[in-house]
């Protein structure tokens, strides 16, 4: 994990690659859940029997869901000490390359594309993360976060 003492440090970084989380299993309790929670409940996501004959042999996750698990990812690879608050203030660019199949594994590498002063005594920071999945060819989420941290 990389830590920083205060936002000014972020920006003699910026361009670098900051690290890798751990890995973060996707089950096919956590896919039911967001389909539960957005109302998706297309077959590829929810109906195992159905999925088995589908095109990936089995459910795969939500690419929102993906998406959705970038914080717990990022926050185990970067931590800002010194902050009075911190928002999510968007995203750039998602792509979702390639399928989460259930039971698989993903992880993400993170790293920081730009640090600039904002307004309010902030500074916004874009994190390009690329998630990969266990055993996989290509990565299956490639997005850029968008943080606004405040001293």
């Amino acid at each position: 994990m990389r830590k920083f003492a205060t936002l000014d440090e972020l920006k003699e970084v910026v361009g670098q690659e900051m690290g890798t989380s751990d890995w973060v299993p996707v089950t096919q309790e956590q896919i039911d859940q967001f389909a539960e929670a957005t109302g998706d409940h297309q077959w590829i996501h929810v109906d195992p029997v159905r999925a088995k004959e589908g095109p990936y042999g089995g459910t795969i996750a939500h690419g929102f869901l993906t998406l959705s698990l970038l914080p717990k990812m990022f926050y185990r690879v970067v931590h800002i000490e010194q902050t009075r608050m911190g928002v999510n203030y968007g995203l750039n660019k998602v792509r979702f390359p390639a399928p989460v199949p259930v039971d698989s594994r993903i992880r993400s590498t993170v790293k920081l594309l730009a640090c600039e002063e904002v307004a309010g005594d902030g500074v916004q920071l874009v994190w390009e993360m690329v998630v990969e999945c266990e055993g996989a060819g290509k990565p299956v989420c490639v997005a850029e976060f968008i943080q606004r941290r405040y001293r």
